[in-house]
């Protein structure tokens, strides 16, 4: 049985709930770099329909401070959400790409935890990276988001540590994949250490940052 509850499709098997993301890879046709998380969170924790949408989870803060020096840049005004138009705009004019390496998942402790997120289908990578032709880094932001992309590889590749770029070649297309640290509160990481990481990774990728 599919329902569709808050831009949420989920389908009910047995006592288990298999949601597919809610929202669609976000692939600017000029994009070079691709960020790649896990899955968004439930519905009651988003500020917005878009790409990392809880208030708490500092992605859009990073940003702020990697290309602007202000955490507050992508804020929606004084509400407690993010401007996803502003967003949008933003990586469409930089080339940043971004999509879920998930595509349907069974949350089993009803959360956003990696730890509990058992993958029922991952990213059809293919058809996402067609879409993206100018795209040769990947940024996954956490470990979760590293192991399930690298069991997408044909040939078998070693877990890269946290900030460590290695290079892969996936259908004759030569890429490169850097893990980064997660942006969610939960990872026990400064603000300010977490955007350094990010920052470096983006000056790597030839993007200018502040």
């Amino acid at each position: 049985m599919c329902i569709v509850k808050d831009n949420t499709t989920v389908e009910v098997h047995s006592n288990e709930v298999v949601e597919t993301r809610p929202f669609p890879p976000f692939l600017p046709k000029n994009a070079t770099v691709m960020m790649m998380g896990t899955f968004p969170p439930t519905s009651e924790k988003r500020a917005m329909e878009f790409h990392y949408p809880n208030f708490q989870n500092d992605m859009w803060r990073v940003f702020g401070l990697v290309f602007f020096d202000d955490k507050e840049h992508f804020r929606k005004g004084e509400e407690k959400a993010f401007d996803a138009e502003k967003i949008k705009a933003f990586l469409s004019q930089i080339g940043i790409a971004s999509c879920p390496t998930v595509l349907k998942a069974i949350r089993e402790h009803g959360n956003a935890s990696d730890a509990f997120l058992k993958v029922v289908e991952p990213v059809p990578l293919a058809d996402v990276l067609a879409q993206i032709p100018d795209c040769t880094h990947i940024g996954t932001t956490g470990g979760k988001a590293t192991e399930i992309l690298l069991s997408l590889l044909p040939e078998k590749v070693k877990l890269p540590k946290t900030g460590e770029t290695i290079p892969f070649v996936y259908e004759g297309r030569e890429l490169s994949l850097t893990r980064l640290p997660s942006t969610s509160r939960a990872y026990p990481l400064s603000l300010v250490k977490k955007a350094a990481a990010y920052k470096a990774f983006f000056k790597a990728c030839g993007l200018e940052t502040k």
